[in-house]
Order: structure tokens, then sequence, then C-alpha cells
């Protein structure tokens, strides 16, 4: 048997499983797999004890948290951030977490989307205690609150950081700027000076392959 034919049987055998242990559990869900991976996708209610089937039952045995992110899907699909659309309510922000099963040689992409205003979802931290800081930086960078998280508080961005930077809405000159100030002698915050702009070539330049050449004649001309 090769690598390739036993990759695809633990994925067939990770697919029944799944179709099995949720149905009885009565978890709705979502499956896909695609170029040798399948992804798992559930509601943000089920969200938990779907993770504690895939940590615990013998049938899946993921032991390991890999990791876990945010995802704003605003404007997924579309080519020009001046045309930005929020989407549909509660399909914006989603969590993506990877998990591996170290006993059955297997890994399993698991999504949920977001269906509050603020963005929330259970924390996984009970779980799998590698989620803690994953699920600050996903706070951090798109403002996803993880119900019962023990320390939910921003990790990467300063304690006085407005916003959340990760979000399709978000200037990229930022809300505020910051600079330390000698006489103070402490950072502080102003509002930003630059004007907002967007990182989209929109100059059209000349091709020098066609210099000398005249105009094209339209029909009938």
């Amino acid at each position: 048997m090769t690598a390739q034919s036993s990759m695809e049987e633990r994925l067939d055998d990770l697919v029944d499983a799944i179709e099995g242990q949720f149905e009885e559990s009565g978890i709705a869900y979502e499956l896909n797999r695609a170029f040798g991976e399948v992804t798992l996708q559930v509601e943000a209610g089920d969200w938990r004890k779907a993770a504690e089937q895939l940590r615990n039952h013998k049938a899946f045995d993921f032991e390991e948290l890999i990791d876990l992110c945010g995802v704003d899907y605003a404007a997924y699909g579309q080519a020009e951030r001046a045309d930005l659309d929020i989407g549909e309510a509660g399909k914006r922000f989603a969590v993506v977490c990877h998990l591996l099963s170290l006993s059955k040689n297997v890994r399993l992409r698991f999504r949920t989307f977001c269906e509050n205003d603020p963005p929330m979802v259970a924390s996984l931290n009970p779980i799998w205690n590698a989620a803690n800081w994953f699920e600050r930086e996903a706070f951090d960078m798109y403002g996803i609150l993880f119900e019962g998280h023990p320390d939910l508080r921003r990790i990467l961005t300063d304690y006085g950081f407005v916003g959340y930077p990760l979000r399709k809405d978000f200037p990229l000159s930022g809300h505020v700027e910051m600079r330390y100030d000698a006489e103070k002698r402490r950072v502080v915050y102003e509002p930003v000076k630059i004007e907002p702009r967007v990182l989209v070539p929109r100059v059209l330049r000349d091709d020098n392959r066609y210099a000398g050449r005249a105009a094209p004649e339209s029909e009938g001309g």
C-alpha cells in the first residue's frame, strides 16, 4: 500500500466516523473533502460539543490542537476594496482550527461561523489548553469573543490600541498614531495625521513597446 492510498484510507475512516457519531449525537454539520484534506463545519451553538466529541471519542482521538485563527469573510470573492460588502448577517467572522490525532495519524480542519454581534463562540481552552493564546490573538486581531476563556485580553497590540487590525474594514492607516513624549516620559496616542488610502495600483502606465506607433483607426474611420 502506498503512502497516498494509506492517507486516503485514513480519511475515509475519519469521514465515516464523523457521519456516524455526529448524526447519533444530533450535531448538524457540513463536510468538505478536497486536496487530501477534510473540513468539518458546525453551527456556533455546537462548537464546544463537537470539539469534545473530536477530543474524547475513541473514533477520533484528536489529542492535539495545532492552531486556531479568526477569518473575516467580508467582501469574499470581490476584487475591489472600494466595493467592500460586509456580507450576510452571521456569516462574516469564522473561527478555524486544525486538529491532529497522533494515534490515528490524521488531521482535520474544524470551522464555525460566529452568529452574534459582537462575534462570539465558546472557548476551546477547557478542551485543548493550546487554544488559550490562539484565542487571545483572534480576539486581538478580529474582535471575536470566546465565552469561557480564562484571560481574554489583547496579546499582540498595545492596551490602548483602537479597533481590530485584521478586519477587512480596518483602515490601513489605523485610527491613532503613537509617539514617545519626552516631557511626559511616556508613549502618547494622537489622531492619525495621514490621509486614508488603499494600496491598489490605479495608475495606467505607458507601454514603451508601442512607443511611436500610431493609434489604431476605428472601424469606418
